[in-house]
């Protein structure tokens, strides 16, 4: 197969199998301190009260950070979906860390802090359509194109992100309170997903995030359904993997058996595996192995069109927490 980054259903696959010499420069992470500081206000997903709450605590809240950048270079924007098997939120490194760095080439950026364990399928599920649903709903308010929207999930954000990608409208039933918002279409125009979590069957399934999202013991049902890498067909937006070989939390038939499910089906796909074990290091940044992938990613957004071609690429900060001190949200772990 001739391999080509730019011409439409053809696809890259690109393995590193000795270690980066070079990497991008990087600057020292904020303090917890400094990234509350900046932080916008959340916007509450349903204000008037989550559909299926448990309570009315911090925990019972899902939320939307939006990080609009001063000077926009493109309408595409990025639904920003953080990792952590569905008992927490990694909001740091894998949302705010991940928005910022988009700002930083003029691209808006959404995070999304959405309910986990003891919460069960549906509600993450909802959580994440209607976090989609309400920046496509409200894109003219935020300058953005309704039809130029991304997600960007880690690990079992990625999960999240893929089962919009491939599920969209028919991801989970409407919640029990419905709205104007819950009418707009759920589906992505493009997905970026960081060693995610795909399957819900067999030996490559992340036994931690199928439990957390659909019980014990799972409706079988439900575990084909959100085998993700099971649904894909050519509607399926393009989309970018990242992964490494030896990854000791989700294996990397996760990536492996996503990449050729869109292959199959003539979706534009990037899948790029570096030969080195690890999981959930966001950007990367401090390990010099990795710190490339968002260079790769940086190039795939500009050859596909979200990004202007002369966008720089930004440098890299250190790693953020994984939830930063003093923040309360419903993906804050016990």
């Amino acid at each position: 197969m001739k391999i080509s980054a730019f011409r439409p259903f053809v696809l890259l696959f690109s393995l590193f199998l000795v270690h980066v010499l070079t990497a991008p420069a990087q600057a020292s992470a904020p303090t917890p301190a400094e990234i509350l500081k900046g932080l916008p206000q959340p916007i509450f997903l349903w204000p008037s009260g989550a559909p299926a709450a448990l309570g009315n605590a911090e925990a019972d809240k899902p939320r939307l950070y939006a990080f609009v950048p001063q000077a926009k270079s493109t309408t595409a924007a990025v639904l920003v979906i953080p990792g952590g098997g569905y008992t927490h939120d990694a909001i740091g490194h894998e949302g705010f860390q991940f928005a910022r760095w988009l700002n930083a080439q003029g691209m808006a950026a959404f995070v999304v802090d959405y309910r986990v364990s003891p919460y069960r399928y549906p509600i993450e599920i909802q959580d994440g359509m209607r976090a989609l649903r309400y920046v496509r709903a409200h894109a003219a308010d935020y300058g953005i194109d309704p039809n130029r929207i991304g997600v960007w999930g880690s690990s079992a954000g990625g999960h999240l992100a893929s089962t919009l990608g491939v599920h969209g409208n028919d991801a989970a039933p409407l919640p029990e309170k419905t709205d104007a918002v819950d009418q707009v279409d759920a589906k992505p125009n493009f997905m970026v997903l960081s060693y995610p979590v795909i399957s819900m069957q067999g030996p490559e399934a992340h036994t931690g995030s199928k439990k957390n999202l659909l019980g014990e013991p799972p409706d079988p049902a439900l575990e084909q359904k959100f085998s993700n890498q099971l649904t894909v067909n050519a509607q399926t937006p393009p989309t970018f993997l990242f992964a490494t070989t030896n990854d000791p939390t989700v294996p990397i038939e996760n990536s492996l058996d996503f990449y050729r499910a869109l292959e199959r089906a003539h979706v534009p796909v990037e899948l790029h595996i570096y030969d080195y074990a690890n999981h959930g290091c966001g950007l990367c940044g401090s390990i010099p192995e990795l710190a490339t992938w968002p260079l790769l990613l940086h190039n795939w957004l500009i050859h596909s069109g979200w990004l202007p071609k002369d966008t720089p690429l930004p440098p890299l900060e250190g790693n953020y927490p994984s939830w930063p001190a003093g923040l309360e949200g419903p993906g804050k772990a016990e």
